[in-house]
């Protein structure tokens, strides 16, 4: 097998059915309008449109221009609209898929993932009121412990220190012991 074949092999792997699913149930239910019929979810992603549209229900006017017509530059154009603006929006930018991810369907796994970012970014943001998509993201949990609280940890040896306070393997056994036989 060739090394692309061997590649682009691996990267099928990473794709999920059910995840692109479950991102294209969501982005229908952001949008109020379902995916065209007998087109695959990747194909209808390519030209950046329905990206474009989803982003600007979330954050209205995040994409001033959604080029509908124009040839392969004019949708990658608003792919790239697309990913800028969600940056803007609060998705990490490790999150964010490549351009040729997606319109040249290179890992189309990580355009999914990044619609999942999406989904989680909306978390962070009080005036949107769902759907929402994956797990909430953790917050910040901060504690403020006294003097007092930290000296009385600082008297405890945890197990992890290197005590376990007197247990020991001996007298363990597991199965027949190890036989070994010399000159045969």
């Amino acid at each position: 097998m060739s090394l692309e074949r061997a590649v682009r092999a691996k990267i099928a792997g990473k794709r999920n059915p059910e995840m692109d699913k479950e991102a294209q149930e969501w982005i229908e239910a952001i949008l109020g309008e379902k995916f065209p019929g007998g087109q695959a979810y990747e194909d209808v992603l390519k030209d950046g449109q329905v990206l474009c549209n989803l982003i600007n229900k979330l954050s209205p006017n995040a994409v001033a221009k959604i080029n509908s017509s124009g040839g392969q530059f004019k949708f990658m154009e608003n792919i790239n609209n697309f990913q800028k603006a969600l940056k803007e929006y609060g998705v990490p930018d490790i999150d964010v898929f490549q351009t040729v991810d997606l319109y040249e369907k290179k890992d189309i796994a990580n355009v999914t993932n990044t619609i999942f970012a999406l989904g989680r970014a909306t978390y962070k943001h009080a005036d949107f009121k769902g759907p929402f998509l994956g797990p909430k993201p953790a917050d910040e949990c901060k504690r403020d412990f006294s003097e007092e609280q930290l000296k009385a940890g600082q008297t405890i040896v945890g197990l992890q220190a290197g005590s376990n306070k007197g247990a020991t393997q001996a007298g363990q056994n597991l199965g027949a012991g190890r036989k070994i036989l010399l000159g045969k």
